[in-house]
């Protein structure tokens, strides 16, 4: 998909030229605004009749679009509502201009001019309200086509232009959209790959995307193939891919961007489950298609890597990818199995469709290696994590909490909230085994927790956090700026965590 053009303009909205001029306006605010006032005047009170006539009256997702006659500059003016400003927050800035770029789009507008809000949340700054506004827009116009053989269905907006009537914005602002750009072009990327069928985002095709974005500055690859994962002793990513005729890939991208060579890196590990059948312990036919999603930990690490490098942060960083199939087949790991994984600790596999601790058994020990400042591990892990958290939270556990508390206001600014759950070792006893070191699978009782609690066995003593996007990463529906499918949700709260850390 070819991302849209976010450009930061002055001027003044009653006398801009565009196809489209946006006002967003909070509920109850009137035309408080001295932009709107004036487009008001100037068009002989028509928005001042939609809000006594309360055809508009700001609540949230509310739009209504006028044709201008002429009378100012704009060829149509469109009012977005906000809803009451005590609950305005950046997320409610980027679902409303989630919402604006579908109207527009509807318009057939192939651009538009949106005026910077009067109304903004309370501590943000206009670098926050420009990376929003720029994120919303993005992820609101996403469609993915690539299969369709008559192309986009519709019409695309190219171009939005966020119009400030103050000179001394355009830098924050141009910063803002700068980042939000970066994050918005990731989260694309990552629902791109993640829409791709498995017969096409095969492992060996995760690793050529991982070429494209070693070219980036600073970045560079390791990729090794499944001769060098025997001499390593990934037994469990060895035992998960035995089924799949694709040849697995462990998949390292290095980003160097801090000026100290010493300073240790920040390592993201990802789960690539590129297809998932459950193994030998099938999976229920019903809803499988979604399985081309299982690997959208390791498509969100290698976006944060790339955001990283064209956003030139200035820290160090590591992307660490296991990618495989889990499928049946002669050669399949089968439950009862035992597997010695990287660390040398040992795993009975009790069942099959319990396969992405095992991947991350052996980048989360193969990560221990660059002794990392900070280690975080991202996957669509489990089940349970929907049944406890349902949509709209990604479940995080961690050892650390001054990282579980940056993780949390990086979620809370990139509208991708966290949700922390108890990592308590007494739910070790539900992994224990008769015959290896644990097992994989504790259990219905608390499955998120074990799960993250074996994980924590291959972390090390370093500060970790492990995030379950099993309940965020396919919407059955679509909303503002998250579309039906793949959402690559995590993305940007990795890339905020990130920027926090550095700028």
């Amino acid at each position: 998909m070819k991302i849209m053009k976010v450009e930061v303009k002055v001027g003044r909205p009653a006398t801009v030229a565009t196809e489209v001029l946006v006002l967003l306006l909070c509920e109850g605010d009137g035309l408080s605004e001295q932009d709107a006032a004036s487009v008001d005047k100037t068009m002989g009170g028509a928005l001042s009749d939609l809000l006594k006539s309360k055809e508009f009256e700001g609540k949230p997702a509310e739009l209504v679009l006028l044709h201008t006659q002429r009378k100012i500059s704009a060829k149509r003016v469109l009012l977005v509502g906000l809803g009451k400003k005590a609950s305005l927050g950046l997320d409610t800035i980027r679902q409303a201009m989630g919402h604006t770029v579908k109207r527009v789009k509807q318009a057939k507008a192939a651009s538009f001019t949106v005026a910077i809000p009067a109304a903004v949340p309370a501590d943000s700054t206009a670098i926050d309200v420009a990376q929003a506004m720029t994120e919303g827009a993005i992820l609101g116009g996403y469609q993915f086509t690539a299969y369709r053989s008559h192309g986009t269905p519709g019409h695309d907006v190219k171009t939005m232009t966020l119009l400030t009537s103050h000179q001394s914005d355009m830098r924050p602002l141009s910063e803002g959209v700068r980042r939000g750009t970066a994050a918005g072009e990731a989260t694309v990327f990552v629902r791109d790959l993640c829409n791709h069928p498995s017969n096409i985002m095969t492992p060996t095709k995760v690793a050529q995307e991982a070429k494209v974005v070693a070219r980036e500055a600073g970045v560079s690859l390791k990729i090794l193939e499944q001769k060098d994962m025997e001499k390593l002793s990934m037994g469990a990513l060895l035992g998960v891919a035995r089924g799949s005729h694709e040849p697995p890939k462990f998949i390292i991208l290095e980003y160097r961007g801090s000026r100290k060579k010493e300073d240790r890196p920040v390592v993201l590990v990802g789960k690539t489950i590129t297809f998932d059948t459950g193994g030998i312990s099938l999976k229920p036919a019903e809803n499988m298609e979604h399985m081309k999603a299982d690997m959208t930990g390791g498509a969100e690490v290698l976006a944060a890597v790339r955001a990283a490098a064209r956003l030139k942060l200035p820290l160090n960083l590591v992307g660490i990818l296991p990618a495989t199939e889990n499928m049946p087949g002669g050669r399949a790991m089968k439950p009862g199995d035992i597997v010695k994984t990287l660390s040398g600790k040992t795993v009975e596999v009790q069942n099959t469709d319990a396969e992405g601790r095992l991947i991350l058994s052996d980048g989360l020990a193969y990560a221990a290696r660059y002794k990392p400042a900070v280690l975080i591990d991202i996957a669509t892990l489990t089940g349970a994590c929907i049944v406890a958290l349902g949509q709209f939270a990604i479940g995080m556990f961690g050892t650390d909490d001054r990282l579980k508390e940056s993780m949390r206001k990086a979620g809370l600014r990139a509208g991708e909230r966290v949700w922390e759950m108890p990592l308590w070792e007494e739910y070790f006893e539900q992994l224990k085994s008769d015959v290896a070191d644990m097992r994989n699978i504790g259990g219905r009782g608390g499955g998120m927790i074990t799960a993250a609690l074996f994980l924590s066995k291959f972390a090390g003593e370093f500060p970790w956090i492990h995030l379950d996007i099993a309940s965020t990463d396919w919407s059955e529906r679509e909303r503002a700026y998250i579309p039906k499918g793949p959402t690559g949700i995590g993305t940007r709260l990795l890339i905020q965590y990130l920027m926090d850390r550095s700028l």
